[in-house]
């Protein structure tokens, strides 16, 4: 494998897993923000129910975009173990899911 391939690699090992978590960190800090907005609202004395329901509303849809994305990087995360698969650039110790997994194909077509 070219000493670019490796670094090229290296460096998505390490930021892939950091761009999935950092979306979960999102997730949880909007969740953990839509708790306190709806527990304020029904706390506060003498605010209607349909006040704030606009920014609910929106923390929601944040929430939900949140979830497509973190749903799409885990898509990406797989195309480009099976980019490393092909062109030779994936150690498999770094997955060990996706190890067992290619083992269990190997064995089943072999």
């Amino acid at each position: 494998m070219s000493e670019n391939i490796s670094l090229a690699a290296a460096r998505l090992q390490r930021q892939v897993p950091a761009a999935e978590v950092r979306i979960d960190d999102a997730m949880i800090a909007v969740s953990n923000l839509l708790a306190s907005v709806v527990t304020a609202r029904r706390d506060t004395p003498g605010v209607p129910a349909v006040r704030g329901q606009a920014t609910i509303t929106r923390l929601v849809k944040v929430q939900s975009a949140l979830a497509g994305a973190s749903g799409d990087v885990l898509r990406v995360h797989g195309e480009l173990v099976d980019i490393a698969r092909e062109t030779g650039g994936l150690d498999l110790h770094e997955c060990p899911s996706l190890a067992e997994a290619g083992a269990g194909e190997a064995a089943a077509t072999g």
